[in-house]
């Protein structure tokens, strides 16, 4: 397990931002996704001055056959590390991210609840709780059957004129590593978390159900702000709401730094 050594796909490229202040935002995007996803928001943190550190997860923006010698590990220590780099720079962070990367959001609060730079997470159409014991059994049976791949999840955006750049399918055993290693041991914790959550979640998400936003609201610990995206489908961030997302998150970024 490690990091690629695959060559990039154009777009999908990593982004580091040195801003001039003592706020910076680390940027996660979703599974078998990579950082283009979430361009429209971390160029919007950079042009506020805001430091910002935006990683492609392993085996992410390069094929499908390098994302399938990954699993939750590999995911969450590149984000750990991305925290890393961040904070070396930034007095104060703020993380936000997308589905798998919403997850990652939620795990970095719970790894660093003492840590007090962290001062708020923002999670758009986040994956927090792991699939039902039935999926999981279906996804089991296909692996023992010989399927390493269903179809893709990529691009499920409202907007005609905007496609994401994703894999074309689903790989099976990081899809269990991502709910069995990422999502179970996490989806109890969420009253742990006592810093500002915002929270977006669209009413029509083919990706991850709508109640997943609904469960982070209710068990949240800390202060939650819950906006409902009404005109995206699960990559709010490049779809209809993308500005309002940016816009959103700069002000409550705002608010909770000093």
């Amino acid at each position: 397990m490690g990091m690629s050594d695959q060559t990039v796909m154009e777009g999908c490229e990593p982004f580091s931002h040195v801003g001039n202040g003592p706020v910076g935002v680390l940027v996660l995007h979703g599974f078998t996704g990579n950082p283009s996803s979430m361009t429209t928001q971390a160029t919007a943190f950079a042009a506020a001055d805001l430091h910002v550190e935006q990683p492609r997860l392993p085996g992410h923006g390069t094929t499908l056959a390098d994302m399938q010698t990954t699993d939750w590990s590999d995911w969450s220590g590149e984000a750990a590390a991305a925290y890393d780099r961040l904070a070396e720079r930034a007095e104060q962070i703020v993380v936000i991210g997308l589905s798998m990367g919403g997850t990652l959001t939620l795990w970095t609060g719970l790894q660093r609840l003492d840590d007090p730079r962290l001062r708020g997470l923002i999670c758009v159409n986040a994956a927090t709780m792991p699939q039902p014991a039935d999926v999981v059994e279906m996804v089991q049976e296909m692996i023992d059957e010989g399927n390493e791949v269903m179809p893709g999840i990529g691009s499920d955006i409202a907007d005609p004129d905007v496609v994401e750049i994703a894999y074309e399918g689903t790989p099976l055993r990081q899809l269990l590593s991502l709910t069995n290693d990422g999502l179970a041991p996490i989806a109890d914790r969420y009253g742990e978390l006592q810093m500002p959550i915002l929270i977006f979640s669209s009413t029509d998400d083919h990706v991850v159900p709508a109640d997943n936003s609904a469960h982070l609201r209710d068990t949240a610990g800390g202060p939650v702000e819950f906006v409902t995206l009404e005109r995206s489908y699960h990559v709010a961030t490049q779809d209809y709401d993308r500005d309002l997302i940016s816009e959103r998150s700069l002000e409550f970024i705002e608010r909770v730094t000093d």
